[in-house]
């Protein structure tokens, strides 16, 4: 299985790309998560059969985990860019008659709503690496330890992109329910950041 598609790398290098500057932040964000993530599975799969460690099983349940956030995060930084697209396309749609206003409305609060519930489907896979970070902190092999430092500041670091830019978004969507569900989503992963903070390098 390939590690990404075309389009996933494509997606990514937009964001450095100076004649592109529609792709930001949101896939920045999860492309920092897919990283972290693969950090995290490359101190578990560093950290395995080592004395004093944890059991072989344990280090192969986050590898397999961490490659399975790693593939997602980088699938989710190309939808957070088409997601974007089509927000841009909503707004271009006429405005002229009263009809072309309607069909546009709703085609931007569709939109919106896409590039709304995609950071925070990221930004809840970002918590789920921090928390692979979490657990190998204590038991992981420590020649490997500031790999894992910078796992942990790239997963923190993610998941707060990922909370701007749902954030970002939130006061332009109109209907209440939606946006009611996605404060709730969002409030759990703001309490991740806060339990979270960085605590120094633990080499």
């Amino acid at each position: 299985m390939s590690i990404a598609t075309d389009a996933e790398v494509e997606a990514l290098l937009k964001v450095i790309d100076p004649e592109d500057n529609a792709t930001g932040g949101g896939t920045a964000s999860a492309g920092a998560g897919a990283l972290a993530a693969g950090l995290a599975g490359m101190v578990a799969r560093v950290s395995k059969g080592r004395p004093d460690m944890e059991p072989d099983a344990f280090y192969d349940d986050v590898d397999l985990a961490a490659r399975r956030l790693a593939r997602s995060l980088l699938a989710g930084g190309l939808a957070d860019s088409e997601a974007f697209s089509r927000v841009m396309q909503a707004y271009r749609l006429p405005k002229d008659a009263a009809d072309d206003k309607a069909v546009r409305s709703q085609a931007i609060q569709t939109a919106l709503e896409g590039a709304t519930a995609v950071p925070l489907d990221n930004g809840e896979q970002c918590a789920e690496v921090l928390d692979l970070v979490t657990r190998l902190t204590p038991k992981h092999n420590t020649n490997a330890g500031s790999d894992l430092d910078v796992g942990r500041r790239l997963a923190l670091a993610a998941l707060e992109g990922c909370i701007d830019n749902v954030a970002i978004n939130l006061g332009s969507l109109k209907d209440a329910d939606v946006r009611s569900g996605f404060e709730v989503r969002l409030n759990a992963l703001r309490s991740v950041t806060s339990s979270a903070g960085l605590e120094g390098s633990h080499v």
